[in-house]
């Protein structure tokens, strides 16, 4: 019997859904008793296994335990932010807590070449991309906040904030797309996209996402593939 408090998560493909990380993160960073659902986002059941969760027609997908559903990842993250008030989801300092909504939100509403040209896919590396002058702007206007969140609260920690926050649920997707095109970045940034490479979580969700088949492979590439990092042995 589920718990009275247990969120039911539904997502899709780990090794390429970059909202769907976003999802778990949100919950799983923060001990957030939730289940985890499955649906077809590649295999062609989304639709159906979605259904009975209207509106939803994408994931990730938060369902309460009231019943109450959400569709979009940051409606979830600021329905977890009312929900949970005794929770550091985002940072106290009222300062640090307003650079770090606005930063979560331009994650999400912005940097539409990054996303178009780079599919996340957490599987092994591509050599030899290539990125356009569109892609290299979105990355300058990302490590330039990255380094201001550090810069103003960030001295205490390994994270944007110091300590983990919704900011960097949100970012970790973008650590995972300039390690699987090794993009270029700086030194600050690249320290930062290893401390999400070395997280717990993140390990765990590849591990499983390693057990899922696709075939045909979605993303199809004439790039040489190479290991991730850490699974060269």
């Amino acid at each position: 019997m589920n718990s009275p408090m247990t969120y039911q998560l539904y997502i899709g493909d780990r090794t390429f859904s970059s909202w769907s990380l976003r999802g778990w993160l949100m919950l799983e960073k923060f001990g957030l008793p939730f289940e985890t659902n499955t649906v077809g986002l590649y295999s062609g059941t989304m639709a159906a296994d979605l259904a009975h969760l209207a509106p939803a027609k994408t994931v990730p997908v938060l369902q309460t335990a009231e019943g109450h559903i959400l569709t979009d990842s940051l409606a979830m993250a600021e329905t977890l932010v009312e929900r949970h008030p005794e929770i550091d989801l985002y940072p106290r300092d009222p300062a640090a807590r307003a650079l770090a909504r606005s930063i979560t939100a331009e994650m999400h509403s912005s940097f539409g070449s990054l996303r178009g040209d780079c599919p996340m896919m957490i599987r092994y590396c591509w050599k030899g991309f290539n990125p356009a002058q569109a892609v290299l702007d979105d990355l300058q206007r990302i490590e330039k906040l990255w380094a201001l969140a550090r810069e103003r609260h960030g001295t205490d920690g390994p994270w944007l904030f110091g300590a983990y926050s919704l900011a960097d649920v949100f970012y970790a997707p973008v650590a995972m797309r300039i390690t699987a095109y090794d993009l270029p970045v700086g030194k600050d940034a690249k320290d930062y996209v290893a401390k999400h490479l070395s997280d717990p979580a993140i390990l765990s969700w590849r591990k499983t996402a390693s057990q899922e088949i696709h075939d045909p492979w979605p993303y199809p590439s004439e790039l040489l593939r190479t290991a991730w990092p850490g699974d060269e042995n």
